[in-house]
């Protein structure tokens, strides 16, 4: 697939079917992940491919974070939703978890290890649409909460920056606008006053 038809007909597919994925794809999609730019070649991202029974501590910690914003958990509509989050980690038969791990690197910046995780992210996007996979790049409150980080044994300023689900499209999503460049766009040349 062109690279520019890949970035123009990739969209967000959050209905997938349970089908396996094959192994070789998302080694195909990590290793697209670890191709992304990161200034002084600090590489500062970490995944974690979730797949079977592996998913359920992720629904596990979804419901934990969920919890705590309730008066009384354990009410029968409120264990109706904690069930509810439990079940997110199983909405799709492939969950890659993607954390920043910023290097000791004296001149490297959190923000740009952060955008360089970002990147691999972006890069896994693709490379899963390119392999005709259904990818929504998922984010929240609940990335950056404690008990995530303790899930993944993430430690200091190390933390989840999404979960990518993953699987075969069960559905079609049709091309969403966007603002043209030109509206987003300041040219700055020789010429400029």
């Amino acid at each position: 697939m062109d690279i520019f038809e890949a970035i123009h007909s990739r969209r967000s597919i959050g209905k997938v079917k349970q089908d396996p994925v094959e192994k070789e794809k998302i080694h195909k999609i990590l290793e697209a992940g670890t191709r992304a730019p990161s200034h002084y070649k600090t590489e500062p991202w970490k995944f974690f491919v979730l797949t079977e029974e592996g998913r359920r501590p992720l629904g596990r910690t979804l419901a934990e974070i969920a919890a705590e914003k309730m008066d009384d958990p354990t009410t029968e509509e409120n264990q109706l939703l904690l069930q509810g989050q439990e079940m997110k980690a199983f909405r799709a038969p492939v969950i890659i978890a993607a954390a920043v791990v910023p290097s000791e690197h004296p001149k490297a910046l959190p923000v740009e290890e952060i955008g360089a995780v970002n990147s691999a992210i972006q890069n896994m996007l693709l490379a899963a649409h390119a392999l005709g996979l259904g990818a929504i790049w998922r984010t929240g409150a609940p990335c950056y909460h404690p008990k995530m980080k303790n899930l993944f044994g993430l430690e200091g300023d190390a933390q989840i920056l999404g979960f990518l689900y993953l699987g075969y499209p069960n559905t079609t999503k049709e091309e969403s606008p966007r603002i043209p460049f030109e509206e987003k766009t300041e040219w700055w040349s020789e010429d400029f006053e």
